[in-house]
């Protein structure tokens, strides 16, 4: 572990912080995490010259251009190019510098829009992701085509993880840019100290998700590191669903938020229904997880509200 050096891309952020902490946990000592102002992954001379600098032996990709629903609607494009690029040239690069292993971080959002529930592995190509993230799902799914392709020609090793929907202290809580629950956290909180009666949140309440606590996330992905080196793209989650409309409601009873909970169905709702089958990742490297929704949601508004007393909301959102 002493002579491995890991460039770990997206390292300072939600996902890439946790996940810096369970490398140490796991005795890596050489984490190498460059910030997008060192090396701008979109560009193919920056990405060469941090290979040079770096000479990496594994590469962790977690770098990502990421949203909600409504940001993926609104930056289609933008969500797109950033993550092909930055995911293609860094693959690129990193067998070119002769790096020994590729982690690639996929998304659920990479999955068909009816893919039949618990999602397998082998259904990842039998149809069209949800049309309001497809775009992001498309580019991210690419690396899976990427590390296979480069596989069979080069020998390269590059394993691709396919994480479901993540949540927990220090996730982004701006609500044009959040997901799911650090939006409902944000709005609920938000009526509750400003006293009002109504919280309006988009589609109708019936679609499910699977959550994964993000500690648990970044366990799976280290495990994966060290101990799978196969072709096929493994699920990241907790085998478990809930609807919209229940999670909305466990939030408001957690933060205290006794108002009326009102739903938009005007918005789009997203992919009908979430929810993975993890028994590859059990039986590859070992995963299961370990932190229940309920108490992840705890840590998670126990954070937010430490975080709300010291430097506001908009501070936490940035």
């Amino acid at each position: 572990m002493h002579e491995i050096r890991v460039l770990l891309t997206g390292g300072h952020g939600f996902l890439g912080e946790n996940v810096q902490k369970t490398l140490r946990s796991h005795g890596f000592k050489g984490i190498i995490t460059p910030s997008h102002q060192d090396f701008d992954l979109r560009d193919g001379e920056a990405v060469r010259a941090m290979f040079l600098k770096t000479k990496p032996t594994i590469v962790i990709h977690l770098a990502a251009s990421v949203g909600g629903i409504r940001a993926n609607q609104e930056h289609p494009g933008d969500f797109f190019y950033d993550n092909l690029m930055m995911g293609m040239q860094t693959m690129h690069e990193a067998y070119k510098a002769g790096v020994e292993k590729f982690v690639a971080i996929g998304t659920i959002c990479a999955y068909p829009k009816m893919t039949p529930v618990p999602f397998r592995e082998k259904d990842l190509w039998n149809g069209y992701p949800e049309e309001t993230n497809a775009p992001y799902g498309l580019a991210k799914k690419m690396l899976l085509v990427q590390a296979q392709a480069y596989r069979q020609q080069y020998g390269f090793n590059a394993i691709y993880l396919l994480p479901v929907n993540l949540y927990g202290p220090e996730d982004n809580f701006d609500p044009v840019s959040a997901h799911v629950i650090p939006a409902m956290i944000y709005k609920m909180t938000e009526a509750k100290e400003h006293k009002e009666e109504e919280v309006i949140l988009w589609g109708d309440g019936s679609p499910s998700r699977e959550f994964l606590y993000v500690s648990d996330a970044a366990e799976a992905i280290v495990l994966a590191t060290e101990k799978y080196d196969g072709p096929e793209p493994v699920n990241i989650g907790t085998g478990k669903e809930i609807t919209i409309h229940d999670l909305a409601s466990l939030i408001a009873e957690k933060v205290g938020f006794t108002g009326k909970i009102t739903w938009d169905p005007s918005k789009p709702n997203g992919q009908p229904r979430r929810c993975l089958d993890v028994s590859q990742a059990k039986r590859l490297f070992a995963f299961t997880a370990q932190t229940e929704l309920s108490e992840g949601l705890d840590h998670t508004i126990a954070w937010y509200r430490e975080a709300s007393k010291w430097v506001g909301n908009k501070g936490i959102c940035e």
